[in-house]
């Protein structure tokens, strides 16, 4: 069995690891708000770089915070917060890399392109990660609450001795070490993210729905019913696992669910699902998935947007838009509704 990963918490963390340092966070989108305002609720000096005429720009200044643009930021900073998209990034970096002398540190919420070398930071700056496992939005109400939400801190490399210390101070700023921040690598949190999205959490879970409606409507069952039972269900069962694992789950629901599960479950989702999964991971590992994404967007996205599309134009959606409008929550505020395609969440 795997070692178990060292998780971290308030105790483990030395808040001066921050003293005197400007932190610069790039973007004002999900995570990049977030951060931003738990880092100088926190005390920590905090600018914010965001490019000329970017919407966020007003926003960030209502919050309180001191806006420049993305130059003049990391030029301010020690530390500089990398929470734009994975595809902006390179760019970015390299519209900042004059600004970036030895001894600061380049910080990111996720490993992509460092892992698969879209960008290799000059030597003597150190490279670390604190990602926060869940939207900016709850990252930052946690920490207003009092709480906070768990994290990840990775070291991809440590020039001035301090890194690891520093991004557990700045974990600590933005809350995760009150709820517990957990070591990994970058390579690993890389991999398991884009596995993990891939095959089971956006992939693999929306075609299993997607089977499910069509199986039920080709054999002459009603769209809403199938909807129902194959999607808004869903969020049950999920919740269920979100608070208490596979068993909590398998206690909550109805024995004859139980039993149908147990006994079809793999009946579905069976050895060629796994082999079919490990097909995946290689692709992940051997970074041809990456090479597909990055090729997919200098090319201005001509697969992703005719997949998007066809997702959007799937029956499913149709019959789903008139039965939400059914339920109470249809009439709450969708948080992430203002949020433009480049601030969209980080699963």
């Amino acid at each position: 069995m795997t070692e178990n990963a060292t998780i971290y918490d308030d105790d483990d963390a030395d808040s001066t690891a921050l003293d005197g340092k400007t932190v610069a966070v790039m973007g004002y989108g999900s995570q990049g708000h977030a951060h931003a305002q738990n880092l100088d609720d926190s005390g920590v000096d905090v600018v914010v770089g965001l490019r000329e005429g970017s919407s966020s720009r007003d926003a960030a200044r209502e919050d309180g915070l001191d806006v420049t643009t993305p130059v003049d930021a990391a030029a301010q900073a020690d530390i500089v917060s990398v929470l734009v998209p994975d595809t902006v990034q390179p760019d970015l970096y390299e519209q900042i890399r004059g600004e970036l002398d030895e001894g600061d540190t380049l910080q990111f919420a996720h490993g992509f392109n460092i892992h698969f070398g879209q960008i290799e930071p000059d030597e003597g700056v150190d490279v670390t990660m604190i990602a926060p496992k869940g939207p900016g939005h709850i990252v930052r109400r946690d920490y207003e609450r009092g709480e906070g939400t768990p994290g990840l801190l990775a070291v991809y490399r440590d020039s001035t001795g301090e890194a690891w210390d520093e991004a557990l101070a700045y974990g600590q700023a933005i809350g995760c070490t009150r709820a517990g921040v957990i070591e990994t690598s970058f390579r690993e949190e890389t991999e398991t993210d884009l596995f993990g999205e891939q095959a089971v959490l956006c992939g693999g879970v929306t075609e299993l729905i997607k089977m499910g409606y069509e199986t039920l409507v080709d054999a002459g069952y009603s769209p809403e019913m199938a909807y129902f039972e194959c999607l808004n269900e869903m969020k049950l069962i999920v919740d269920l696992m979100y608070e208490g694992g596979l068993g909590g789950m398998w206690d909550s629901v109805s024995d004859t669910a139980e039993f149908g599960g147990l006994t079809r479950g793999d009946v579905v989702v069976d050895d060629h699902a796994r082999e079919n999964m490990e097909t995946v991971l290689e692709q992940v590992q051997q970074g041809e998935f990456a090479r597909e994404w990055i090729t997919e967007n200098q090319a201005n996205r001509p697969s992703y947007n005719q997949l998007r599309n066809a997702e959007k134009n799937h029956e499913i959606e149709a019959v789903g838009e008139r039965l939400r409008g059914l339920f109470a929550w249809a009439e709450e505020p969708d948080e992430t509704a203002d949020e433009t395609e480049e601030e969209r969440v980080q699963v």
